[in-house]
């Protein structure tokens, strides 16, 4: 196991669909680990089975299709999201006492690290005022989202994070209204013509990674 601190992240990988709440609870003991300095910080990807999960300011109303998936609701900031296989999710638990305590700078740092992935894939992600997640600029003033952000902080140490669309059924978002946006759409990877896998989305996402952050990694695969 790597020395703890800010000096270098764990990377790990599963290839099957983890649950949910098996996930969280995941999360929030290595969460308490990394507060007491017992384990390094981690980026953890995986996919979801197909679920909807609720963060704190979710509206009842946007979850148009309740008994298409299960619904979890989750201390997450943000609202309704889509998860489900062929989607990167990637589940950030870093201490931000390493950081600065600046929690709308790791905001920003995550959605850099975005847009630096896609960049990778010759695509261009970009931050919308107003909406939570990065964004693609399509034909005639059309926009879909091609990534969500939720973050949660307990006692400085930031879990949650990212979920990136690669190539998940698109259809599944029609069950909600995602992040609460009805004007806009969903979109992916292979959405926009792009032949990209999961593994190549994990490759860009840990180069980005650690432009954006810094820091060596150890990867667990």
């Amino acid at each position: 196991m790597p020395e703890t601190g800010a000096s270098s992240v764990e990377w790990r990988i599963s290839e099957r669909p983890q649950a949910y709440p098996e996930a969280v609870a995941a999360m929030e003991a290595r969460v308490a680990e990394i507060r007491a300095g017992r384990a390094p910080e981690l980026v953890w990807l995986l996919e979801h089975p197909p679920l909807y999960t609720a963060g704190t300011s979710a509206d009842d109303a946007d979850l148009v299709d309740p008994g298409r998936f299960p619904v979890y609701r989750t201390g997450r900031g943000g609202q309704y999201t889509y998860h489900g296989p062929g989607q990167r999710v990637a589940y950030v638990m870093l201490d931000l006492r390493h950081r600065g305590g600046d929690l709308r700078r790791y905001v920003h740092d995550l959605e850099d690290w975005l847009i630096r992935t896609l960049a990778r894939f010759n695509v261009k992600g970009e931050r919308r005022a107003g909406r939570v997640g990065i964004w693609i600029a399509r034909d005639r003033g059309r926009e879909d989202k091609i990534a969500a952000i939720g973050v949660r902080v307990r006692r400085w140490v930031a879990y949650h994070g990212i979920a990136l669309n690669v190539d998940p059924d698109l259809g599944h978002f029609e069950g909600i209204v995602p992040c609460g946006v009805r004007k806009h759409g969903v979109t992916s990877l292979v959405d926009l013509g792009l032949p990209v896998t999961l593994a190549d989305a994990d490759v860009a996402l840990q180069a980005a990674f650690e432009e954006v952050f810094g820091l060596e990694t150890v990867t667990d695969a």
